[in-house]
């Protein structure tokens, strides 16, 4: 996965739990594109400072997802959820099997949750 659009998802799903500071220096750089020296000017901070908050909120945001998995749930159910779309795409004589087929892939997404 591209890394910025794993740290764009994990901070939707773990941003929460960083304090204001870290979250506003955060969202500049994922969400906002911003350079390092932009951030450190905006901030009232160095350049470094900047480089190792952020370096720190990717650790904090790996460790939230390696312990809660949330994010590839997510990533897993939207998975089953385009299966589904698939299925009803295709063209079927046999109804039963198709029902069979998207009852199967409910079914993981209810034991995903």
């Amino acid at each position: 996965m591209n890394e910025i659009l794993e740290q764009a998802l994990l901070y939707d799903f773990y941003g929460e739990l960083l304090n204001e500071h870290q979250k506003s220096v955060y969202e500049q750089f994922v969400l906002e594109d911003l350079s390092l020296s932009e951030i450190a000017a905006a901030e009232g901070i160095s350049r470094q400072g900047v480089h190792d908050m952020i370096k720190r909120c990717n650790k904090m945001l790996t460790g939230y997802e390696e312990k809660l998995h949330l994010v590839e749930k997510f990533l897993n159910i939207k998975e089953k959820v385009h299966q589904i779309n698939e299925v009803l795409k295709t063209e079927s004589e046999d109804t039963k099997a198709l029902i069979d087929h998207i009852e199967k892939i409910s079914t993981e997404i209810l034991e995903e949750l």
